[in-house]
């Protein structure tokens, strides 16, 4: 298709005027429906929330691309350090470019490169990570014109309730009696307990022993801090989490867990989130204990959820296996990609200006916004 004009403006949500969030919402609910029809679309005020939020970390910079004289946003680009205050992966962004499928492949998404490849450089990152849906397959062909490197392949697997094995999940909570007397099993609703949040921080580190494929990432260490970031973006979003947990009941020392969340908005729809157990706890059950037991709680507490989801690294066996036998089934898959600066920049110097010419605005603050 031939090359399209578009004028980029940065978003700062803090400013952003009722129209321009409807614009952004109206953007964001498209593509989301793009990549997860089934669906519904996140409610604007609770969209709002979320990008406020965002910009108060002080961690994320959005722009967005219109085509001039046009109010709609035909695309969006954002970077982000997840933990700016992290002693960990100081070297990395964060990035994604979305583009309306009608506007793909007319330049748009180069024009919404440079102001990120120019944020990086301001920010003394190196490594650009983002990841491609195969519901868009031309967010994959685009990274590879860029010279990114595939760095982890993810799936998103997805559990109908109504086809759950519920003997199976009583049947690993029976096991995990026999099996697992020495521990005892636990849970946080929300927010967690001041005087818990630095054991928390450390159970978290069972994470770093999840398969990170060639990713040039290093293992990052949960601050008490960080967790309440989390769970202050959490609430922004209006969404509840559930932690079920695992305890050495010799030493009181945690030995796994398990988190999902849940929202008002989108009441039949079920987030599993991470779960994990030390290497030196594995082969007792526990992971399946976790899995079976909040399972359980959610059928008996969230009647009207009808879909789990989760996703997990192709090469996470052990954790593929578990949520197979549960009747978790493939729904889309991921690309997690990396690149580095020096081949953002080759990109950007190797092309014609000639295609999609942009500039980056000073909006004034009544068009201001974030995402």
């Amino acid at each position: 298709m031939p090359p399209v004009t578009v004028n980029i403006d940065r978003f700062d949500a803090g400013a952003a005027s009722e129209p321009e969030c409807m614009a952004l919402h109206a953007f964001t609910s498209r593509m989301r429906a793009e990549l997860m029809p089934d669906d519904p679309p996140t409610p604007l005020a609770e969209a709002i929330a979320a990008w406020r939020h965002l910009q108060s970390l002080g961690n994320t910079t959005v722009w967005v691309a219109r085509q001039p004289d046009e109010p709609a946003i035909v695309a969006r680009g954002q970077v982000s350090h997840l933990y700016p205050i992290a002693a960990e992966n100081q070297h990395v962004v964060r990035a994604s470019i979305q583009v309306l499928p009608e506007h793909r492949r007319q330049g748009v998404a180069r024009a919404l490169l440079a102001p990120i490849a120019h944020a990086m450089r301001d920010q003394e990152r190196r490594l650009l990570i983002t990841e491609t849906s195969g519901r868009a397959p031309a967010g994959a062909s685009f990274m590879e014109r860029l010279g990114g490197e595939r760095g982890l392949e993810t799936r998103t697997y997805q559990l109908d309730i109504a086809s759950l094995n519920q003997e199976r999940v009583r049947e690993w909570q029976a096991r995990a009696v026999e099996r697992a007397a020495d521990f005892e099993l636990g849970f946080w609703d929300g927010p967690f307990a001041e005087a818990d949040l630095a054991a928390i921080a450390d159970l978290n580190g069972v994470m770093n022993t999840q398969p990170l494929g060639s990713l040039a990432i290093q293992h990052h260490r949960m601050t008490p801090e960080q967790l309440r970031q989390i769970e202050s973006a959490l609430l922004a979003r209006g969404t509840q989490r559930w932690t079920m947990y695992v305890r050495e009941r010799a030493t009181g020392r945690l030995a796994g867990f398990t988190e999902v969340f849940w929202k008002p908005s989108a009441p039949a729809l079920m987030a599993q989130g991470n779960t994990g157990v030390f290497p030196e706890h594995r082969g007792r059950g526990l992971g399946r204990w976790l899995k079976a037991a909040m399972l359980d709680k959610v059928l008996r507490e969230r009647p009207q959820v009808r879909r789990v989801r989760t996703g997990n690294a192709d090469s996470n066996a052990a954790m593929l296996e578990i949520n197979r036998e549960l009747g978790f089934e493939p729904r889309t898959s991921q690309i997690v990609w990396q690149l580095k600066i020096e081949k953002l920049e080759d990109y950007l110097r190797s092309r014609d200006p000639s295609p999609a010419p942009s500039r980056e605005r000073s909006v004034k603050p009544a068009h201001r916004g974030s995402a």
